[in-house]
């Protein structure tokens, strides 16, 4: 139950956001579904391995760069997803933040 609920938590936070940010677009909240999902399984499979090989510049950016990889996983997703497109790296970047701050909030009260 658990994780069906954050599945549709995470999904209204992506449909919101991307209805709220110019440079991103969705066509439906279906879509926003489909979007957690490979967002969801992106994070738990590639994102570890991207992380691990570039310890050395995370390391050198204080965690920086893993908002780099985020974005990056992002646009990944965006190219997966039909009906889910980000415009570019910056606001693969900005949704990543504003997803990353929202969905901690959110998931803190549910």
């Amino acid at each position: 139950m658990g994780i069906l609920l954050n599945w549709i938590v995470s999904a209204v936070v992506i449909f919101v956001i991307a209805n709220l940010l110019p440079g991103v677009h969705i066509a439906s909240f279906t879509t926003a579904l489909v979007a957690a999902v490979v967002l969801g399984i992106i994070n738990a499979v590639i994102k570890p391995v991207l992380v691990i090989l570039t310890l050395p510049i995370n390391i050198l950016t204080l965690g920086l760069f893993t908002l780099v990889i985020n974005a990056f996983l992002i646009l990944i997703a965006s190219y997966i997803v039909p009906g889910f497109k980000v415009d570019g790296f910056i606001w693969a970047l900005i949704f990543g933040i504003v997803l990353s701050i929202v969905n901690s909030l959110v998931h803190n009260f549910v």
